[in-house]
């Protein structure tokens, strides 16, 4: 948890600027983002889920397909090993390197972008996804904001 206030940050040199904010309801999930929301350029919607805390891969990506249209991204604040077993599934393209260490670990406060065909949130599926950024903490450790 000490290093969301860098990992928002981060997201906020990269662009990455999530519209709606889906989040389990553990409290160290709803302090995390505490943390992080204050270093984003954005205020997104926030919606705190109960049911992400047990969410099944499966589950999650039913989640995400039940987004209305509008929102064009989207921040998955969730738990492993469920959270690194569904990006694990929604990847189907991305460098090589980024896929690699998704797949070796997936750290606390880690964050895996993975961008979708444009479209509904429906339509998205198992290998729809790209991925275009992986970060963990130590990647960012010591970033000063710019």
């Amino acid at each position: 948890m000490a290093d969301a206030p860098a990992m928002g940050r981060a997201m906020s040199e990269r662009g990455i600027d999530p519209e709606l904010i889906l989040c389990s309801s553990a409290q160290r999930t709803v302090d995390t983002l505490a943390l992080v929301l204050p270093e984003l350029k954005v205020e997104p919607k926030v919606l705190y889920e109960d049911s992400l805390y047990h969410a099944t891969p499966e589950e999650m990506l039913d989640m995400l397909r039940g987004i209305q249209p509008g929102a064009r991204s989207v921040l998955l604040l969730g738990h492993n090993p469920e959270i690194q077993a569904l990006a694990l599934e929604l990847i189907g393209a991305g460098p090589k390197e980024l896929r690699d260490r998704l797949s070796e670990k997936y750290p606390t406060g880690g964050l895996a972008v993975i961008t979708f065909p444009a479209g509904l949130w429906s339509s998205v599926d198992v290998g729809s996804g790209s991925l275009t950024q992986f970060l963990a903490p130590r990647d960012v450790r010591g970033d000063a904001a710019s």
